[in-house]
């Protein structure tokens, strides 16, 4: 009996453990990168204009660490993403994440001290949202989630939800109404113009 409750309460904690750490990864990486870019954006070295280009080179090379730019390209291109060429998934991949970038850079490099608060985390592998809030300097909450992927010992964003509104499926309505109205290549040209 003694022995029987041992190797139970041994299983039971050997079970526990990996369980807790694993749990927690995906708020944990994305804490980690969030503190990064928070840490670049308050670096009083890179505050004069002329820093203006180091300080999106660094975000982004933060960034590109955790996002997973060709699954949000994929998602955002939905059915058509099959279609495509490995050239032209490739191209597509840069051209998303350069709109990406121009785009939400600039609203980053907009921050001024806002408190991010880590409110929940929910895993269904290789899936995982971890939820967070936002509270701007006037106290208004903004909820913002991150969805994200496991790749290996990684947990990559795929998809970010803005006060409910999911960035992959706003994209992915405006490419496919342009697919429809028009071409794929039609929207590849309007994305190059659009980053130039």
């Amino acid at each position: 009996m003694k022995k029987g409750f041992i190797i139970f309460t041994v299983l039971f904690f050997l079970f526990l453990i990996p369980v807790r750490s694993y749990s927690s990864e995906p708020m944990k990486q994305l804490r980690v990168t969030v503190d990064k870019v928070l840490e670049i954006l308050k670096r009083p070295d890179l505050k004069s204009p002329d820093k203006e280009e180091l300080k999106r080179k660094l975000l982004r090379e933060v960034i590109s660490e955790r996002f997973d730019f060709q699954e949000m390209a994929k998602r955002a291109l939905a059915r058509h993403w099959r279609k495509r060429t490995t050239q032209e998934k490739k191209e597509f991949v840069e051209l998303f994440r350069t709109l990406l970038e121009r785009t939400y850079l600039r609203r980053i490099e907009q921050y001024s001290d806002e408190r991010i608060i880590y409110k929940d985390e929910r895993i269904e592998p290789p899936y995982a949202l971890v939820k967070t809030v936002v509270v701007t300097g006037q106290s208004v909450e903004i909820p913002i989630d991150y969805r994200l992927i496991q790749r290996s010992n990684d947990w990559k964003v795929y998809d970010v939800i803005i006060e409910g509104v999911s960035l992959v499926n706003n994209y992915r309505k405006q490419f496919v109404q342009i697919i429809r109205s028009s071409s794929y290549e039609s929207l590849v040209e309007r994305l190059r113009k659009k980053i130039k």
